[in-house]
């Protein structure tokens, strides 16, 4: 096997970017691995692919922040309880190409992104996904087909966190922008037609990385992170805004009442856990939210500079649970839990409905070294711990076949090691989040974002 090694923290007596140097360096090869040693048994029926994307700038090439990095896919071949390939791709992207971020009359070019964030399945397509533009085709082998626009009906960027109705099959999104419409409701039917897209009014250019769906609502945070023009060009042009002021809004998904808001206490959120609609009406939706502090020091990471240790131990993120009441107006507002997590995930078949666990990535730092099942039920917890010097991503859960629980299934994610030695993926029970298996992988695969388990198809490869 090709074993790769992080770039060095150091270059010339030079400290590298955060995103350059340990976990977070890129690697510089695309490679091909084939049957691939596994510990312990894969479970027979994990019949599918495993993606995972994340930022992964070319050789040589600093992007001013690991948002905004070259997009690269890695990806694991499971089959009858063999791990069939390994391979990583760079998203092919106008962007990595070298194509200028704007066209002549100044707007942003939709193509021209670093599809760098998530990785879905919708309507037969296979998407690489960034919230600054538009989608990207790829092929279960994770070859770059090219931007896809919805047959031309899609003219705003799209949402790196789309949510899929579990009943309907609908595809929810929205696309945000520094320039009005500053926010763009979208819908696409569960064979992939682009069927509604609608403006819906903020104050202003907010940036919005993730929003919530219920049975019969959609929730949007309009928080204070705004795009600031004077930061054009210096990395992340969006930051914090005490003047925004910060709220939740509801909206119904047919017809055509307005959103209804519901004023918060100031907060950020780039990852939401689910919302639900509860027998009194109200809508409970849970996140991991940073407060002020707490978004000062995971952006400074972002950007490439290490928050102290102080900073990072008297504020992080938490699970956060917020109960909004159409009829009196009033939101109740709580902490779940004090550990600095990330990356919540859970049963994407209860997507908008109630849903009992959510699995999360807990530690400091941009970089997580345990994972945390929440039972939301009880308060209970409980962790796997990824071992000392390993990162564990974010955790994919794959209900079993014939599951009887909300939590009869597997989670799938990457451990990386932070010494360089390589990485594994791994397979782990999700009722009491033992290890079942253990694929050692040829490549390094860097500290990264979101994932997804792709079942197979009728008339996948053999």
């Amino acid at each position: 096997m090709t074993r790769m090694t992080p770039a060095a923290a150091e270059t010339g007596g030079v400290t590298a970017p955060l995103y350059l140097a340990g976990l977070l360096a890129p690697v510089a090869t695309e490679v091909d691995g084939y049957d691939l040693a596994v510990t312990g048994a894969l479970p027979p029926e994990l019949n599918g692919r495993y993606f995972r994307n994340g930022p992964n700038p070319c050789p040589g090439q600093d992007p001013g922040s690991w948002f905004t990095g070259d997009g690269m896919l890695h990806g694991i071949r499971l089959k009858d309880g063999r791990a069939r390939w390994y391979r990583n791709r760079w998203v092919r992207t106008a962007a990595l190409a070298g194509a200028p971020a704007r066209r002549p009359d100044g707007r942003p070019d939709l193509a021209a992104v670093n599809a760098n964030t998530n990785v879905i399945r919708h309507g037969g397509r296979i998407f690489a996904l960034v919230e600054s533009g538009l989608p990207y085709q790829v092929t279960d082998e994770l070859d770059t087909l090219g931007p896809y626009d919805f047959g031309g009906r899609l003219t705003t960027a799209m949402t790196a966190h789309p949510k899929e109705d579990p009943v309907t099959g609908d595809l929810h999104f929205f696309g945000y922008s520094a320039l009005p419409p500053f926010l763009t409701y979208h819908r696409a039917t569960a064979d992939g037609a682009l069927v509604e897209s609608r403006e819906i009014r903020v104050d202003g250019p907010t940036m919005m990385h993730d929003f919530a769906i219920t049975e019969h609502h959609v929730v949007w945070l309009d928080l204070p992170v705004v795009f600031d023009i004077a930061r054009l060009g210096k990395g992340m042009p969006y930051q914090w805004d005490d003047r925004y002021g910060a709220r939740v809004g509801i909206m119904p998904q047919r017809g055509s009442a307005p959103v209804r808001w519901f004023e918060i206490e100031p907060g950020y959120v780039f990852h939401v856990g689910n919302a639900r609609e509860d027998a009194d009406g109200c809508i409970v939706l849970d996140a991991v939210r940073y407060g002020r502090e707490a978004f000062a020091a995971v952006w400074t990471g972002i950007g490439g500079s290490r928050a102290s240790d102080a900073d990072r131990q008297t504020s992080h993120s938490q699970l956060y649970q917020w109960r909004l009441d159409p009829r009196s107006g009033r939101v109740n507002e709580q902490p779940l839990d004090d550990r600095p997590v990330e990356f919540p995930t859970l049963n994407q078949q209860l997507v908008g409905r109630p849903s009992r666990y959510r699995y999360a990535v807990n530690g400091g730092g941009l970089v997580k070294d345990e994972l945390v099942k929440y039972d939301l039920h009880t308060g209970a917890s409980r962790g796997y711990a990824a071992g000392a010097g390993q990162a564990i991503g974010e955790a994919v859960f794959v209900p079993a076949a014939d599951s009887r629980a909300e939590d009869d299934g597997w989670l799938l994610s990457i451990v990386s090691d932070a010494a360089g030695r390589g990485s594994a993926f791994v397979v782990l029970d999700a009722t009491d989040l033992h290890q079942v298996a253990s694929v050692a992988l040829p490549q390094r695969v860097p500290a990264g974002f979101h994932g997804t388990w792709l079942p197979d198809t009728e008339g996948a490869e053999p």
